[in-house]
Protein backbone atom coordinates (compact mmCIF):
# COMPACT_ATOMS: atom_id res chain seq x y z
CA UNK A 1 0.00 0.00 0.00
CA UNK A 2 2.92 2.36 0.48
CA UNK A 3 4.10 1.71 -3.11
CA UNK A 4 0.24 3.29 -4.27
CA UNK A 5 -0.12 6.15 -1.63
CA UNK A 6 -2.00 7.96 -3.64
CA UNK A 7 -4.65 5.62 -4.70
CA UNK A 8 -6.08 5.09 -1.00
CA UNK A 9 -8.79 7.28 0.99
CA UNK A 10 -6.61 6.14 4.22
CA UNK A 11 -3.17 6.96 3.95
CA UNK A 12 -0.73 3.77 4.75
CA UNK A 13 1.08 6.52 8.03
CA UNK A 14 -2.32 6.71 9.74
CA UNK A 15 -2.47 3.05 9.68
CA UNK A 16 1.25 1.94 10.00
CA UNK A 17 1.69 1.99 13.30
CA UNK A 18 -2.02 1.51 13.92
CA UNK A 19 -2.47 -0.54 17.54
CA UNK A 20 -3.64 -3.93 17.01
CA UNK A 21 -7.47 -2.70 18.35
CA UNK A 22 -8.03 -0.26 15.45
CA UNK A 23 -6.92 -3.28 13.23
CA UNK A 24 -9.30 -5.66 14.98
CA UNK A 25 -12.06 -3.12 15.14
CA UNK A 26 -11.23 -2.49 10.84
CA UNK A 27 -12.10 -6.61 10.55
CA UNK A 28 -14.98 -6.43 12.47
CA UNK A 29 -16.79 -3.85 11.19
CA UNK A 30 -16.18 -4.32 7.54
CA UNK A 31 -18.46 -7.72 6.92
CA UNK A 32 -16.09 -9.15 4.51
CA UNK A 33 -12.31 -8.52 4.17
CA UNK A 34 -10.36 -11.44 1.95
CA UNK A 35 -6.53 -12.04 1.91
CA UNK A 36 -4.30 -13.20 -0.73
CA UNK A 37 -1.09 -14.85 -0.09
CA UNK A 38 1.12 -16.62 -2.21
CA UNK A 39 2.13 -19.48 0.56
CA UNK A 40 4.51 -17.15 2.50
CA UNK A 41 3.58 -13.65 1.87
CA UNK A 42 0.57 -11.07 1.50
CA UNK A 43 -0.05 -10.24 -1.76
CA UNK A 44 -3.66 -8.72 -1.96
CA UNK A 45 -6.40 -7.32 0.23
CA UNK A 46 -9.94 -6.61 -0.60
CA UNK A 47 -12.83 -5.84 1.54
CA UNK A 48 -16.53 -5.04 0.58
CA UNK A 49 -19.39 -3.82 2.66
CA UNK A 50 -23.25 -3.62 2.46
CA UNK A 51 -23.87 0.03 0.70
CA UNK A 52 -27.64 0.37 1.28
CA UNK A 53 -30.32 -2.47 0.33
CA UNK A 54 -28.88 -2.78 -3.67
CA UNK A 55 -25.29 -2.36 -3.46
CA UNK A 56 -21.94 -3.48 -1.97
CA UNK A 57 -19.50 -1.33 -2.09
CA UNK A 58 -16.30 -2.44 -3.06
CA UNK A 59 -13.19 -1.20 -0.75
CA UNK A 60 -9.51 -1.39 0.23
CA UNK A 61 -8.46 -3.17 -3.00
CA UNK A 62 -4.97 -4.11 -3.22
CA UNK A 63 -2.56 -6.31 -5.01
CA UNK A 64 1.08 -6.36 -4.23
CA UNK A 65 3.17 -5.03 -7.33
CA UNK A 66 4.64 -8.94 -7.88
CA UNK A 67 1.52 -9.99 -7.99
CA UNK A 68 -0.13 -7.03 -10.68
CA UNK A 69 -0.62 -8.91 -14.18
CA UNK A 70 -1.49 -12.62 -12.69
CA UNK A 71 -5.03 -11.85 -12.67
CA UNK A 72 -4.99 -12.01 -8.78
CA UNK A 73 -6.81 -8.25 -8.91
CA UNK A 74 -9.65 -10.03 -11.37
CA UNK A 75 -9.84 -12.99 -8.80
CA UNK A 76 -10.00 -10.74 -5.98
CA UNK A 77 -12.79 -8.34 -7.14
CA UNK A 78 -14.97 -11.06 -8.77
CA UNK A 79 -15.09 -12.48 -5.17
CA UNK A 80 -16.70 -9.25 -3.86
CA UNK A 81 -18.95 -9.16 -6.61
CA UNK A 82 -20.14 -13.00 -5.86
CA UNK A 83 -20.98 -12.10 -2.62
CA UNK A 84 -23.07 -9.33 -3.21
CA UNK A 85 -24.42 -10.97 -6.12
CA UNK A 86 -25.26 -14.19 -3.14
CA UNK A 87 -27.02 -11.27 -1.44
CA UNK A 88 -29.23 -10.29 -4.75
CA UNK A 89 -26.98 -6.54 -4.71
CA UNK A 90 -24.93 -5.21 -7.29
CA UNK A 91 -21.14 -4.00 -6.77
CA UNK A 92 -19.77 -0.27 -6.98
CA UNK A 93 -16.39 1.02 -6.17
CA UNK A 94 -14.78 4.26 -5.79
CA UNK A 95 -11.50 5.09 -7.97
CA UNK A 96 -9.26 7.76 -7.88
CA UNK A 97 -9.33 9.02 -11.81
CA UNK A 98 -5.52 9.25 -11.67
CA UNK A 99 -5.29 5.33 -10.63
CA UNK A 100 -5.55 4.69 -14.26
CA UNK A 101 -3.98 1.16 -13.51
CA UNK A 102 -7.04 0.51 -11.62
CA UNK A 103 -9.57 1.81 -13.41
CA UNK A 104 -8.29 -0.54 -16.43
CA UNK A 105 -8.64 -3.60 -14.08
CA UNK A 106 -12.01 -3.09 -13.04
CA UNK A 107 -13.32 -2.36 -16.36
CA UNK A 108 -11.93 -5.39 -17.73
CA UNK A 109 -13.69 -7.06 -14.20
CA UNK A 110 -17.42 -5.72 -16.35
CA UNK A 111 -17.39 -2.39 -14.15
CA UNK A 112 -19.13 0.33 -16.11
CA UNK A 113 -17.48 3.60 -15.37
CA UNK A 114 -20.38 6.47 -14.29
CA UNK A 115 -18.32 9.28 -13.84
CA UNK A 116 -17.38 11.92 -11.03
CA UNK A 117 -20.22 12.01 -8.82
CA UNK A 118 -22.42 14.96 -9.01
CA UNK A 119 -20.93 17.46 -5.92
CA UNK A 120 -17.86 16.23 -5.68
CA UNK A 121 -15.77 18.19 -3.46
CA UNK A 122 -13.49 20.45 -5.26
CA UNK A 123 -11.10 20.41 -2.49
CA UNK A 124 -10.95 16.65 -2.71
CA UNK A 125 -8.69 14.33 -6.16
CA UNK A 126 -11.60 13.34 -8.23
CA UNK A 127 -12.94 9.91 -7.76
CA UNK A 128 -15.22 7.74 -10.42
CA UNK A 129 -17.68 5.18 -9.06
CA UNK A 130 -17.61 2.53 -11.09
CA UNK A 131 -20.71 -0.15 -10.91
CA UNK A 132 -21.43 -3.52 -11.92
CA UNK A 133 -25.20 -4.18 -11.93
CA UNK A 134 -26.71 -7.48 -11.66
Amino acid sequence: MSDAPAAFGSRYADWVDAPAERWRSRLTQVPLTLLAHDGTTDVGVVSGQPAGPDWVELISMWVDPSARGTGLAGRLVGAVVGWAADQGRSTYLMVRSDNVGARRAYARAGFVDAGVPEGWPVDEPPEHRMELRL
